[in-house]
């Protein structure tokens, strides 16, 4: 299901059963339940919806968990199963409504932030915080919230943690939806079911658990019911194909979930920008018009103007005339005269009313100018974060198609190890051939051993026949010896003899020619010192005072004695 490979679609025989069953779990789901192939549900708000279903199988879990525990009767483990769907179930109770949060690549949500607030509204909740910050082996936070919530119901505390929680509506707005189940009175309704679980000892082992990769499926197994046969074939079927609707569906909307809101956005995104292209068009033809207004007002005004002066001059030759014709009536002439300031101020008033409006159209092309740059501005930054979002996208599916690759190169990696395994289990067998052939040599060179010792004895017997013919002469010289210094022998011996008598284990290497005992490099005590040497340092033999019979005795010590008893000899 990680693989990113959507399983294949239930079959189609299988979901009416698997529909009815499920709709027996989750009642707020409608009768036919809420996968595809059922009868549709009535129309409901989805979000009440969900919050039904997560109540009802919060409801479910804790009641199964708290009648499997006591009919269990001893602490609980990690490895229960109710114990297990239980934190499964309320990891899909925190996540609900979760607020997302963009990061750099990708868009995640956690249900650490909200617990992590729980160590300032509860003050006994701070040493399972540090706790689970302490834990070497957590890596994300959904792994951090896994602990904290097993380490809660050890101490037997989740209730009142998660009741803190749900009264400071306003921190939890911060990482929830107004539609939350935290947010809702379903969740005051979990919260008062979960002290019910203080009857229960938990006995968590969170240090070990890989909490980090676990994956938050439900169980629907363990809450289903027939009530014909329980254990017949067709009940685990209809399981089966229930689980495989619901594997199926979860998948589908995974996968469906990031690319169709990335999908949104860039859409979203196109049809601001076609919206700013068309307002823009439209800004653009409203100052041609404005630009082609202007144009026919100047030219008007310059028609206005001509017109004015060229009345002005006919008035002006009027006005001369009529002085000269009626130059005795002064009467007349300054009612004329009077009359054309009258009209001439007009003029110009009219005049200067059209500049006035000329200088109102030339600023409201300047700020229709200003207006035009700033929609090229807002339209280029829309353009680059479209920009930019395509490129995330195509960064996403970059890693997409790495990751696709480092996981094939670690499967070729594996099959390349299996392989050398393989061959190392092949030369682990010839090895243990060997071996018993070694040990079957072993054992041979051992018979051969005692053969040569009972050799070795018929020639100390050979050889003591032959010593009592010398028994005379030595009788003969034990005079001569008695004068020696025994006492200094016996000394020496004793000084020699004061030696420990080394363990077979201790020594692992000859302690004259420093060669390491083998198989066939076996090892022999001197019976003088003590120390263990090999056949050839220790192939001697003297009678000692504590054995008048001749033993074994290494090289160096052999070589004292007898220098010893020589510079003893008259």
């Amino acid at each position: 299901m990680r693989s990113g490979r959507l399983p294949p679609p239930p079959p189609a025989g299988q979901t009416a059963a698997s529909g009815r069953l499920l709709g027996e779990v989750l009642s707020g789901c409608g009768g036919g339940g809420c996968l595809p192939g059922s009868s549709p549900p009535a129309v409901k708000d989805p979000t009440a919806v969900e919050r039904a279903n997560l109540l009802n199988m919060a409801k479910l879990s804790i009641k199964g968990l708290i009648e499997s525990a006591l009919s269990f009767g001893r602490t609980l483990d990690s490895d229960y199963p109710p114990l297990q769907q239980f934190f499964v179930v309320m990891e899909h109770c925190l996540k609900h409504g979760l607020k997302v949060k963009k990061s750099f690549l990708s868009y995640n949500k956690t249900i650490w932030g909200p617990l992590e607030l729980v160590e300032k509204l509860y003050p006994e909740a701070e040493e399972i915080a540090a706790s689970v910050r302490d834990l070497p082996g957590l890596k994300t936070p959904l792994g951090r919230a896994r602990a904290w919530l097993r380490l809660a119901l050890m101490q037997k505390k989740m209730a009142d943690y998660l009741r803190s929680l749900i009264i400071q509506r306003d921190l939890l707005s911060e990482f929830y939806e107004y539609h939350a189940l935290m947010m809702e009175e379903e969740g005051a309704v979990i919260v008062g079911l979960l002290v019910g679980l203080n009857v229960i000892d938990a006995n968590l082992c969170v240090k070990g658990e890989d909490l980090d990769s676990q994956v938050g499926v439900i169980d629907f197994s363990l809450y289903l019911k027939n009530e014909d046969d329980i254990g017949s074939k067709e009940r685990n079927v209809q399981i089966a194909a229930i689980l495989d609707q619901k594997n199926y569906v979860e998948e589908l909307n995974r996968q469906l979930n990031t690319v169709s809101s990335l999908h949104a956005r860039v859409d979203s995104l196109e049809k601001s920008n076609t919206k700013l292209i068309e307002e823009l068009a439209i800004a653009k033809n409203n100052i041609i018009k404005l630009q082609e207004e202007n144009h026919q007002l100047r030219s008007e005004n310059t028609l206005i103007l001509m017109k004015t002066q060229h009345h002005l001059e006919v008035t002006k030759v009027d006005v001369e005339a009529e002085l000269q014709t009626y130059r005795h009536s002064r009467q007349g002439l300054d009612e004329m005269y009077n009359e054309a300031r009258r009209q001439l101020r007009e003029e110009s008033q009219l005049r200067q009313d059209i500049e006035n409006e000329l200088m109102v159209q030339v600023s409201m092309k300047h700020e229709i100018e200003l207006a035009m740059k700033l929609l090229e501005k807002d339209i280029h930054e829309k353009q680059d974060t479209l920009i930019g979002l395509r490129q995330q996208l195509d960064e996403v599916k970059a890693i997409n198609i790495e990751m696709y690759q480092k996981l094939q190169v670690s499967e070729d990696a594996m099959k390349e190890k299996n392989e050398i395994v393989s061959r190392l289990e092949d030369k682990t067998n010839q090895i243990t051939a060997t071996m018993k052939q070694l040990e079957q040599r072993l054992q041979q060179a051992e018979k051969s051993q005692m053969e040569a010792e009972n050799e070795d004895k018929k020639f100390k017997q050979e050889c003591m026949s032959k010593s009592e013919n010398l028994q005379k002469e030595i009788s003969r010289k034990e005079k001569q010896l008695s004068k020696l210094k025994i006492e200094d022998i016996k000394e020496a011996n004793k000084a020699l003899q004061g030696q420990v008598w080394l363990k077979d284990k201790e020594a692992t290497h000859c302690k004259l020619c420093e060669k390491e005992f083998s198989l066939s490099k076996r090892k022999h005590h001197c019976r003088n010192c003590g120390e263990i040497f090999c056949n050839a340092c220790s192939d001697n033999e003297l009678p000692l005072p504590s054995s008048p019979k001749p033993v074994r005795v290494c090289d160096s010590c052999h070589a004292f004695l007898i220098q010893r008893c020589s510079s003893n000899m008259p």
